[in-house]
């Protein structure tokens, strides 16, 4: 069975034993403690079955700590579609309510802030520092499940890589690995070395022992600098797909690459990425900024051998980049500019905003994404329809449609008499209506809106079949039909988070 990652609301527990932080022991402990706080959110997801409603209330706890400006930096997972937050500090029994101020769910990062000045009484913001070594000894403070004291542990660095980052499951960033077990409770906690923050606790392997997973400060910092300009705009990438090839002879020598030369060959550019008129299929790059690239496409930053995605991810969106590649044996440069590509197909998890819809006599269709895919179940990567199996894989490589935004799903179907005999295409992606194609969720208003034939005509992709629907008993249903299922709106376009 694979290894499978899990988000836990916890902290690194690295040492067999561990250290309550009564008075006793204050003297013989860092100060740190002091700014490390409890943090206990009320919860409420969305439903992706049907879209315009939420899921019960629930309730989590996690940790964070006091950053400079009178903040508190935690992960993004403890906040995630809060109704309410609130913070308390070792030895105080009050409570403050917080505020969420930033979120970065792509690097499981969110900023806190207390209105009430008196919070910060007795605190001092922590310092980051630089990325530990391997095999150095690490301590993580937080609050675990079970208790409401500081808990102090530590354990030793065993790796440092690109992985996925759990909270999306689609974004990877750099991670560092300790030989931790995980206790609920306390993600979000500050490790430290040497008095300074090293990174912050964030997930682990359910399937293994003493395997647990910290954010680096290289990922904190570029969190922290994107918001100091009261924004939050994420991680970009140069929206190209690489293949480490040249390690063959022949396959280099076909590219008419020079033997002293290492790099990687473009396979493909993502469509409207910054790329995708600089770059082509068979270019071979070998450089990047100052750092050179391998056959592996790695380079060494950090003082680490990583993936030339981490020189990308050290740059806030609008920044650029140099790049040196070979195209048919000519040596050119370019200049890349650091952006968002958003994905037709969204893979990452997607939190704080309601999920968009479009409900028209009883037919509800919404943008394919992980989070619907999700409602599956947890084996909905082979649980659902073959087609959007397929689509989720290659969902980039699909698509020649330039004006196509996501694909959309007729989702569900509210039973009635005028759809009694549609739900055979309930879960296929719809491909046009009436003749208009269907680029985004928006156009699906539009067609219905727009039609004056006898019937709607609604194909899907990956078939020739066609649902056909009454246009006139339709549009007599509709307000029946939201009325009967207590459905408040027809309507929910895409939202900012």
């Amino acid at each position: 069975m694979p290894y499978r990652k899990l988000v836990f609301v916890a902290v690194f527990a690295l040492s067999v034993e561990c250290v309550s932080l009564s008075s006793s022991l204050n003297a013989g402990l860092s100060r740190s403690h002091e700014s490390v706080i409890l943090i206990r959110s009320v919860k409420q997801d969305f439903d992706y079955v049907t879209p315009w409603k939420r899921a019960p209330l629930s309730r989590i706890s996690g940790s964070g700590f006091v950053v400079a400006g009178n903040k508190i930096l935690t992960n993004a997972h403890n906040v995630s579609n809060s109704r309410y937050v609130e913070l308390r500090k070792e030895n105080i029994a009050r409570r403050y309510v917080a505020r969420v101020v930033f979120v970065g769910h792509d690097c499981d990062l969110a900023m806190l802030a207390v209105d009430d000045a008196s919070f910060f009484e007795g605190t001092a913001a922590l310092e980051l520092t630089g990325i530990p070594k391997v095999n150095s000894t690490v301590s993580t403070y937080g609050f675990p499940v079970g208790g409401d004291r500081i808990s102090v542990t530590e354990g030793v660095v065993s790796r440092i890589e690109m992985d996925t980052y759990v909270h999306t499951a689609a974004d990877k960033h750099l991670v560092i690995q300790t030989d931790a077990a995980i206790n609920p409770g306390n993600s979000g906690g500050p490790v430290i070395q040497d008095g300074k923050v090293v990174g912050v606790a964030f997930q682990g392997l359910t399937e293994a022992d003493n395997i647990g997973y910290m954010i680096p400060t290289t990922v904190i910092r570029h969190f922290l600098e994107d918001v100091e300009d009261e924004k939050y705009n994420g991680f970009g990438s140069m929206g190209t797909i690489f293949y480490p090839g040249l390690h063959n002879a022949s396959y280099r020598d076909y590219l008419k690459v020079p033997p002293d030369e290492d790099g990687v060959v473009v396979l493909d550019t993502v469509m409207h990425s910054s790329l995708e008129s600089v770059l082509t299929p068979a270019d071979v790059m070998t450089r990047i900024d100052d750092y050179n690239i391998d056959n592996d496409g790695t380079v060494i930053i950090h003082g680490l051998r990583l993936s030339i995605s981490e020189v990308v991810e050290s740059k806030q969106i609008g920044e650029t980049t140099e790049l040196t590649f070979y195209r048919q044996g000519e040596r050119m440069t370019a200049t890349a500019t650091i952006a968002l590509n958003r994905p037709i197909l969204e893979r990452a998890r997607q939190y704080d905003r309601p999920p968009p819809y479009v409900c028209f006599a009883g037919l509800v269709f919404v943008p394919a994404t992980r989070n619907f895919l999700e409602t599956w179940g947890r084996q909905w990567p082979k649980d659902i329809p073959f087609y959007l199996r397929y689509l989720f894989a290659h969902s980039m490589e699909l698509n020649e449609d330039r004006q196509r935004r996501e694909y959309v799903v007729l989702s569900a179907i509210m039973p009635d008499e005028i759809n009694s005999y549609a739900d055979p295409f309930k879960s296929q992606v719809v491909d046009s209506i009436s003749g208009v194609k269907i680029h985004g969720l928006d156009d699906v208003q539009k067609a219905f809106e727009q039609t004056t034939e006898k019937f709607y005509e609604i194909t899907f992709m990956g078939n020739n079949r066609i649902l056909p629907i009454d246009a006139e008993k339709a549009r007599l249903r509709h307000e029946p039909i939201l009325e009967k299922y207590h459905i408040p709106a027809e309507a929910r376009m895409e939202t900012s988070p």
